[in-house]
């Protein structure tokens, strides 16, 4: 069997190994530090090596910025090499909105689509593992998880739903050419989110609804850039408009079950002490 290449070492990529490893095929992970190989999507010179011999790859656009600036230079050119050096299978983790021209995954999924080789995109919503290993785990532990979502719902997507069906899409035919959106089976508020994580871990934990301004003014400050800060609080009050609230069907589709529950995945997150 060739490699399976997996872009990142993330909430997905590391997932997606795993299970890959635990059914005995070959996988590699890339990344700029922490993979199995070192590759830097700004760099393409660190490309290569990591393709040689890769039949399937995962492919994920870690810097938005990057990706808004540079979009030519990354995930595009990637996928021309990727095809080039023989890889014959791609799956990309896109983001719902992607089909906007404003949207910097778009030329990304573009990229995908036209290769010439079978291929997957995936279009999750929200992780569900922001809460506990992402961005939002910060404001669990000091109680107070200050957005700018208001009463808005949304379907949080389990991350061991994107990895199962990447790994599925890596590895069998049947999801060819197909474009998944992948959320949870039911959406709720990031009040309900708040309480039901309360209620796991015995913590005091809100959610405050912050205005837009404020929240890109403290990304900003934060150091994250101006338009980055716009892009993602604007993805935020997508949610607050209730624009976000919508359930798919795409882990039925690809997987055959529903998507998991975020009250599962709160219990899993507890459990493993993931806010202790």
């Amino acid at each position: 069997m060739n490699d399976i290449l997996i872009l990142g070492t993330g909430k997905t990529g590391r997932r997606i190994a795993a299970r890959l490893r635990a059914a005995g095929r070959p996988v590699r992970t890339a990344a700029r530090t922490s993979g199995d190989i070192a590759v830097d999507l700004g760099d393409p010179d660190t490309w290569a090596p990591a393709l040689g011999g890769v039949t399937a790859a995962y492919l994920i656009e870690p810097d938005l910025q990057a990706a808004s600036t540079a979009r030519e230079a990354r995930i595009p050119r990637f996928v021309t090499e990727a095809v080039a050096a023989g890889v014959r299978r791609l799956v990309l983790l896109s983001a719902g909105g992607a089909d906007h021209d404003s949207n910097p995954l778009k030329l990304a999924e573009q990229a995908v689509r036209g290769s010439g080789v079978e291929w997957t995109v995936l279009r999750p919503t929200w992780f569900a593992q922001n809460f506990s290993e992402g961005p939002w785990r910060p404001g669990v532990l000091s109680g107070a998880l200050a957005l700018p979502t208001g009463d808005g719902r949304t379907a949080f997507v389990d991350a061991e739903d994107i990895a199962e069906v990447a790994a599925s899409a890596l590895t069998e035919d049947r999801h060819n050419s197909q474009v998944y959106m992948l959320t949870g089976p039911r959406a709720i508020s990031f009040g309900e989110a708040a309480d039901l994580i309360a209620k796991a871990t015995g913590r005091d934990v809100r959610h405050l609804d912050v205005d837009p301004e404020v929240h890109i003014e403290r990304q900003v400050a934060a150091g994250v850039p101006g338009d980055v800060a716009r892009l993602l609080t604007g993805v935020l009050t997508a949610i607050r408009d209730g624009r976000d609230a919508g359930v798919a069907d795409g882990v039925e589709r690809a997987l055959g079950r529903p998507p998991g529950r975020f009250e599962d995945y709160v219990s899993r997150a507890a459990a493993a002490g993931d806010w202790d």
